[in-house]
């Protein structure tokens, strides 16, 4: 289950037409007071957001309805702000390195130099660059403004043939009246972030921030009608899950079997056809040379056989039972489980999986030898957010995985 992120395209459409000339003027304002006086507010199509800008100023269609274009008179001054929402069904980015990757290569950022970022009102982690953008042909010049807020990553920016310090001193002036009306969220969950559920929600919180969804609240979203479709939607397609009853049965399995049993098989398979008695280095090449499968598939499993002999059948249990976990708050976001449902059957699982392992780092470690003998691919990705996510101020893995686990709701 993957968020949707706006295309490139849909970026490079923006400026395309704002920027074609190349005589650029400033707003001849001295004092901030002076600029804002000749200044009024632009809204994106949606009303969720606004800065100001000179009056004589006017939007341009934009591709998506939180995103603000808009050009000076002559057209030959460009500004944009761009909206990314963080969760739900339209969840648009799952990180503020996200919203700058897609900048960057949308416009061709080069040239980027730390700039004194602006105030501005309701947004957190404000930075801002000064570079050289290029769209289709043109080239000017940009001062570009990230930040956050719960709702949503925003990226602003003032677009010159030649940046100066009045067109950024105008900016922001212009970020200074920043606004956001996000909407309102239906949320059907009542259950209190407890040290229970935040080891739940640790438990899955690769995938969460993978997602672009929130690990700080359980299920990662909110509950309600519109989350509820999109996750039906995504179990079908993922799990072939339709209803309470294959829910069900598609959870059995996974507890009861899974990719454990499958991966036993396999490696006993591997052990019956004489791998155990080969040197860990020449592996690859004796699959190669007894079965037929790619020198990509010879190595994963190689390593695998590796992962079975230090840690025996249950070497991916972790997968198995984090997806578990999971599935739990798929199942409730899908309506397929109630709230209390699904929280007793995650204290079953937890309590189940907990005793298993030593710690988040175990956990986790037999998470992604998991991950990598279902996808036949590297888990690198996976670790290096997992060790990300232990950096952060708000580190789900914070709680201690050995936390007395109980019913808090």
């Amino acid at each position: 289950m993957k968020c949707t992120k706006p295309k490139k395209l849909a970026l490079l459409f923006c400026l395309t037409a704002a920027l074609a000339s190349a005589a650029l003027q400033g707003c001849g304002a001295k004092t901030p007071e002076d600029m804002l006086a000749q200044m009024q507010e632009f809204s994106t199509p949606d009303d969720t957001a606004s800065i100001y800008l000179d009056k004589s100023w006017k939007t341009q269609e934009a591709p998506m309805d939180g995103w603000l274009i808009a050009v000076s008179s002559r057209e030959d001054n460009a500004v944009f702000l761009l909206q990314f929402i963080k969760n739900g069904p339209s969840s648009q980015a799952g990180s503020m390195e996200d919203v700058k990757d897609i900048i960057k290569t949308s416009y061709n950022l080069s040239g980027e130099t730390k700039a004194e970022a602006p105030e501005v009102p309701g947004m957190t982690n404000v930075t801002a660059i000064t570079g050289r953008m290029s769209v289709d042909s043109t080239k000017v010049d940009a001062y570009i403004v990230y930040g956050e807020t719960d709702y949503a990553y925003y990226s602003m920016a003032y677009a010159a043939d030649k940046m100066n310090d009045s067109k950024i001193a105008s900016f922001k002036v212009s970020c200074s009246k920043f606004r956001e009306s996000a909407p309102e969220v239906e949320d059907r969950t009542t259950a209190e972030l407890t040290d229970t559920i935040r080891w739940f929600n640790a438990s899955y919180a690769v995938l969460t921030d993978l997602n672009g969804w929130d690990y700080n609240r359980f299920a990662g979203l909110a509950a309600n009608d519109d989350v509820m479709a999109m996750e039906q939607k995504s179990l079908e397609e993922w799990w072939s899950v339709t209803d309470r009853a294959t829910a069900d049965s598609t959870l059995d399995w996974i507890l009861t079997e899974g990719h454990r049993d499958t991966f036993a098989e396999d490696m006993a398979y591997l052990e019956e056809a004489g791998i155990r008695d080969i040197a860990p280095n020449e592996r690859s090449a004796f699959l190669l040379d007894q079965f037929q499968m790619t020198a990509d598939e010879a190595q994963n499993y190689a390593d695998m056989f590796g992962f079975y002999e230090q840690y025996g059948p249950d070497a991916i249990a972790g997968w198995d039972y984090c997806r578990a976990m999971n599935l739990m708050s798929f199942y409730y976001l899908a309506g397929y489980y109630t709230e209390q449902e699904a929280l007793d059957k995650s204290l079953e699982i937890a309590r189940t999986m907990q005793p298993l392992f030593e710690s988040w780092d175990d956990l986790m470690s037999s998470y992604m030898r998991g991950y990598e003998y279902w996808a036949e691919e590297s888990a690198d990705e996976r670790r290096a957010l997992y060790e990300d996510l232990k950096t952060r101020e708000d580190n789900p893995y914070s709680v201690d995985f050995k936390t007395e686990l109980e019913k808090t709701w």
